[in-house]
């Protein structure tokens, strides 16, 4: 009978408590050759890892060797070894300066780990061990498994980037870019078409373009019964029932249809270091608005200076490799420029994607949010477009823009198109947990 088990080693370096790398292997062997007592020595020995395991005086052997060598290369004793440096006959990546060893070690964990733990590994090695220089090279790259975080360290990379690894550093970008519009796109469509033909709904409709299914329940409160027919129309008739009937006092039309764009997006991004998750998320949904005939997309990313990628949004692997990861923040400066490009204020909305980290003088950019929303503008603030927690950011100015009306709160993909629709419908935001709001 083949099982399945999953165990945990904490990586005291670089998690903080609580928080565990998972694993998850497949054991061939019947559960009834491996002894109760020597299951769960096993077991220990694969948790604590070989620096803290003497005590179990478990030798490993086979795939949990080799599982055990590729996680203490990088979390354990093992990270400065040569490879098969290791005392218990496993066989070790030895993460050292070589790109062959990297690769080779890529290569094993994505045979022992589901693609989930791969990824959290090629993190903690980037991280830990210095590896991003590596990334620049082809041989590297194509061993990698491609995740948001993968695509933030080479857009970091891209002016050190030589030519020949271009080409692959666009095509492990392009199938993660792939991978996150497949799964955005359709609810994203579904979501906002939904909210924008709701936003087009018309009061005084012509009689042909009512929406009698709105109308009737718009005024359900204004049903009125109708008084008992006589009793001449009534003879010989028992248990009659009563009748009504529904005052439209207040119709409800459908939008009609215009070729024009009916809103308009904004959307301001923060590229400093910090943000490289929600620049890549912030650009496939620019890519996805964008493609939508009815909205009108502008995408503007910013540290310092200020940088108008509208014209790249039909490919976002183009928007992507047009951003400059890191440096500084100058968030006024490009509420600035995006105020500038404002024509239709009630029909426009901007989303201020930003930790709110500001480098430029704080009580302009408050002056310019207020500004825009005093016009009509809808204004949305995102201290982060992407999958972690409760991100880093700047409480103060956070504040002062919730007292400004626009309140700023960490938001998902998932949530993503909710939160826009709202935006557009003019209705409360969906803040998704209030410890995310200052």
């Amino acid at each position: 009978m083949t099982t399945t088990r999953t165990t945990t080693r904490t990586d005291p370096m670089s998690q903080t408590a609580g928080e565990t790398t998972e694993r998850t292997t497949e054991r061939t062997a019947p559960a009834s050759d491996t002894p109760p007592d020597a299951e769960r020595l096993r077991r220990w020995r694969m948790v604590l890892g070989a620096d803290s395991a003497d005590s179990t005086e478990r030798t490993l052997t086979g795939q949990d060797a080799a599982m055990d060598g590729a996680l203490d290369a990088l979390y354990g004793g093992g990270a400065g070894k040569k490879p098969n440096g290791r005392g218990t006959g496993g066989r070790s990546a030895g993460l050292g300066a070589s790109a062959p060893s990297v690769a080779r070690w890529l290569g094993d964990i994505r045979t022992y780990f589901p693609s989930s733990v791969v990824q959290v590994m090629q993190r903690d090695a980037i991280d830990r061990l210095g590896l991003s220089a590596l990334l620049l090279e082809p041989e590297m790259l194509e061993a990698v498994e491609p995740d948001v975080h993968l695509v933030g360290t080479l857009l970091s990379l891209n002016k050190a980037m030589p030519e020949t690894t271009k080409e692959t550093a666009r095509a492990v970008v392009r199938k993660v870019v792939e991978d996150l519009e497949r799964r955005l796109e359709s609810r994203t469509r579904a979501t906002l078409t939904g909210a924008l033909d709701r936003s087009a709904r018309i009061s005084r409709p012509r009689h042909r373009d009512i929406d009698w299914d709105r109308t009737i329940r718009a005024n359900l409160k204004n049903y009125l019964t109708l008084p008992a027919p006589d009793a001449a129309t009534t003879a010989g008739e028992t248990g009659a029932t009563p009748t009504g009937t529904v005052v439209p006092e207040r119709l409800i039309g459908y939008g009609r249809s215009s070729r024009s764009a009916k809103k308009d997006i904004v959307l301001c991004v923060d590229q400093s270091g910090s943000m490289a998750a929600s620049v890549v998320y912030a650009s496939v949904f620019g890519a996805v608005l964008a493609s939508m005939r009815t909205l009108s997309t502008r995408l503007v990313v910013f540290d310092t200076a200020v940088v108008d990628l509208t014209d790249q949004l039909d490919d976002p692997v183009d928007v992507l490799f047009g951003t400059q990861l890191g440096g500084g923040t100058d968030i006024n400066r490009a509420l600035a420029y995006c105020q500038s490009r404002i024509t239709r204020p009630a029909d426009t909305v901007v989303v201020l994607i930003s930790d709110l980290y500001e480098g430029g003088i704080r009580d302009e950019m408050l002056k310019r949010v207020a500004a825009m929303k005093a016009s009509g503008v809808q204004f949305v603030t995102l201290l982060a477009l992407s999958d972690e927690g409760a991100p880093a950011y700047d409480h103060e100015h956070a504040a002062a823009l919730g007292a400004l009306g626009a309140p700023a709160f960490a938001c998902t993909p998932d949530l993503f198109p909710d939160v826009m629709a709202a935006a557009i419908e003019k209705r409360p935001l969906p803040i998704p947990d209030k410890e995310y709001q200052p």
